[in-house]
């Protein structure tokens, strides 16, 4: 099927064709369409470019008045003339800056041609037409931030989760759970999400609209930045800074920056309530009392760390091992865009590694410590650098990435990105900045794919320390911890908190029992300092999350000290390494890495085709006979019986269709491989991405495809033992 776009014009649409013919060439599709972080010498042009434009502006509008002053002098015409052709000069100029300037803030190519915008436009009316995903309820008009997957969709979907499970659960011989979607209140009160999984909100202060906060100021920073060529480089770097610090602001800080800049609801303009905090996750009851409330899990995490006891007993009571979960969960985001993205029903695939806080080695650790990708660490971030190629092993050396096991995991995410078909140059692995990190985090990054909406975090991968056991073992009141065994028994020096509970009964009464698991959960740091305060002044203010308050304690109510004792074993809680991945965001990452146009053999369509690895197309192979011919479609059935036997996805199809159309419609979909039935005793099979052919007798069909799609062969491998074919009757 031979596609024409319509959503550009056909010379914007040759812009686009940017594309290797030949498989082996790697040539990004579409490398020049997608906006890149700007390096320091980017940015220094688009700062000389907004001081140009405002010099040249400012000399138009000193021309003008020296026209105007010589028409009402009533100067000689010649004078006039020239002073008008030297107006239309400095307006030309500024016009070629104004092009200039517009392309280096849009990521346009660099004769100003098609931007991201256009490109994403290609790519989602694409994946929309042939079903690979479709808003939800579209027959109602749909609900924001909802998709179904179609055919396609799933097909990938099901492929990219089966690769995550041989690649992480079967190779690092993890514990696969399935827990429950509804999550109790007190588990997610205890992970603190029912306090603090917000986002600030504003609402249109007439039409109740509500908006996220941080949304809007983001946005019209970028608008101005993009669109605004008016202003001055001095403005345009206020506008970025804003945006490099937008997710620190409080909720203060926010609405000072929504008011001062005059930014009023998208839809009616009026104006903005303060920001304030909503809670993003879904609640429910569970039971028809309504008692018992309940969440829809934000995250399949929690899952696992209530089961950690279990799943250590399952485990030989031995560490390191790592338990991972694939589910859904959801988020009530406030206002969701930017398509699969930021949805509010998503999959995440999550791992949570449990080690030793002590011994974070990791005996694999070399297999990917030579692994060579972008990395763009803190300290680059800082200096307003662009991120750079770094080798795994130096990183971690040099302090960059906290330990080996993190260091082994991000170097596995890497691995599992690329194979499935990311770009690796649109690849990084960005470090949280100190102050993006929880306080109990050792180390975080992310994995950042750039996509025509930027670079957008797809996989996060945090050293969490202990908090999550620690927190859960506090509200539960059952230990989450794990043992070493010593060999010998040690001396070791142990910190002693002994709660004085009848002192405490008489002062807390009904609380008695909250305060006294709050005493005995601090650390050694918490409790040599209320030690201290309480030896100096008698008292000390201690606040008990329990109870959401402080409450007194005095130096009869507890007794705080360190004793020498032998011990067989030591018992700690372990740290967790949390690689967590948002399937639906990589997914669409991969859409747009596999896109790309090709002119139809007249030259005057362009044909969609997705450059899916065989690893995750969505059909493998398809089958197809030449012409209508019974023969032909006999033996079309028996190649399709054969690729079944072999597990292979495929489509038959026996339409009279042109071949040519055949084939386009297929490399739409991505399918990397076709069989033409055009004898009965041998057929010829098609790659997609160079359209080569090779001939092989029926009987070898289904295996030849196999060993490629499973990774044994390369086309090339294929390419050259068989015959090659080449008969242009096909070419599309």
């Amino acid at each position: 099927m031979r596609i024409l776009i319509s959503l550009v014009s056909s010379s914007t649409l040759i812009d686009l064709l940017s594309f290797s013919r030949r498989l082996h060439t790697k040539i990004s599709p579409f490398s020049t369409l997608i906006h890149h972080k700007p390096s320091p010498a980017m940015a220094a042009s688009e700062d000389s470019l907004r001081r140009a434009l405002a010099e040249k502006q400012s000399s138009i509008e000193s021309q003008g008045n020296t026209v105007r002053a010589l028409k009402a002098s009533n100067a000689e015409k010649a004078t006039v003339d020239e002073a008008i052709e030297k107006l239309n000069t400095l307006k030309l100029d500024k016009s070629v800056v104004e092009k200039q300037l517009q392309a280096a803030v849009n990521g346009n190519g660099p004769d100003g041609s098609v931007n991201k915008e256009a490109f994403r436009q290609a790519v989602v009316n694409t994946l929309e037409r042939r079903l690979f995903y479709i808003p939800s309820f579209k027959i109602y008009r749909g609900v924001a931030g909802l998709y179904d997957y179609g055919p396609p969709g799933c097909a990938v979907k099901s492929n990219v989760l089966s690769f995550w499970r041989q690649h992480f659960v079967l190779e690092e011989n993890m514990l696969e759970v399935d827990c429950p979607c509804v999550t109790p209140e007190v588990v997610l009160k205890a992970s603190g999400h029912v306090d603090k999984f917000t986002d600030l909100m504003v609402k249109d202060e007439k039409t109740g609209t509500c908006y996220r906060a941080d949304h809007l100021l983001k946005d019209f920073c970028n608008e101005k930045i993009q669109k605004d060529l008016s202003i001055s480089a001095e403005k345009a770097a206020e506008l970025k800074h804003v945006l490099a610090i937008l997710d620190d602001l409080s909720a203060e800080e926010l609405g000072a920056k929504i008011k001062g800049y005059g930014i009023t609801a998208p839809d009616t303009k009026n104006p903005l309530s303060d920001p304030y905090p909503f809670n993003l996750m879904f609640q429910t009851s569970i039971g028809p009392s309504g008692l018992s409330p309940g969440y829809m899990r934000p995250e399949t995490a929690q899952g696992i760390f209530v089961n950690f006891k279990d799943l250590y007993y399952y485990n030989g009571n031995k560490l390191p091992f790592a338990a991972a979960q694939i589910g859904q969960a959801f988020r009530n985001e406030i206002s969701p865009r930017q398509g699969l993205l930021r949805v509010r029903e998503f999959t995440l695939a999550e791992i949570e590694h449990f080690v030793d806080p002590e011994y974070k080695s990791h005996p694999k650790y070399s297999e990917v410590a030579d692994l060579e990708f972008l990395m763009f660490p803190r300290e680059l971030q800082i200096s307003a650098q662009s991120a750079k190629k770094i080798q795994l092993g130096e990183a971690v050396s040099k302090g960059i990435v906290n330990n080996e096991t993190l260091g082994y995991f991000i170097g596995r995410v890497y691995l599992f990105l690329t194979r499935l078909g990311i770009d690796k140059d649109r690849l990084r692995f960005r470090q949280h900045l100190a102050n993006e990190m929880a306080h109990y985090a050792a180390d975080c990054w992310d994995a950042e794919i750039e996509s025509s909406y930027g670079w957008i975090e797809c996989v996060g991968i945090a050293d969490r320390s202990a908090y999550d056991l620690h927190a859960h073992s506090e509200k539960s009141g059952v230990p989450l911890v794990a043992q070493e065994k010593f060999s010998e028994p040690k001396e070791v020096e142990k910190l002693v908190i002994a709660p004085v509970k009848k002192e405490l009964g008489l002062a807390f009464k009904g609380n008695q029992k909250k305060v006294v698991e709050a005493l005995e959960a601090m650390n050694e740091k918490e409790a040599l300092d209320m030690k201290a305060s309480l030896e100096t002044k008698g008292e000390v203010e201690f606040y008990v999350c329990t109870l959401g308050e402080n409450v007194t304690i005095k130096k009869n109510m507890v007794s705080i000290s360190k004793e020498k004792k032998k011990e067989h074993q030591r018992t700690f809680t372990p740290s967790v390494i949390e690689p967590s991945f948002g399937i639906g965001r990589i997914i669409y990452c991969l859409y747009e890495h596999s896109f790309y146009m090709r002119p139809s053999k007249a030259g005057d369509e362009q044909l969609n085709v997705f450059r899916f690895p065989p690893l995750v197309a969505p059909i493998k192979c398809t089958v197809f006979p030449l012409v209508q011919n019974q023969q032909y479609e006999d033996v079309a059935k028996i190649i399709s019986k054969s690729l079944t036997a072999a597990g292979i996805s495929h489509k038959i199809d026996i339409t009279g269709t042109s071949i040519g159309k055949r084939y386009a419609r297929t490399d739409e979909l991505g399918v990397p491989f076709a069989i033409t039935v055009d004898s009965i005793s041998s057929v010829t099979i098609r790659e997609r991405d160079s359209k080569d052919q090779i001939r092989v007798d029926v009987e070898e069909a289904a295996p030849v495809v196999k060993s490629v799609t499973d990774g044994h062969k390369t086309w090339a491998d294929v390419w050259a033992n068989f015959p090659h074919h080449s008969s242009g009757s096909v070419e599309d």
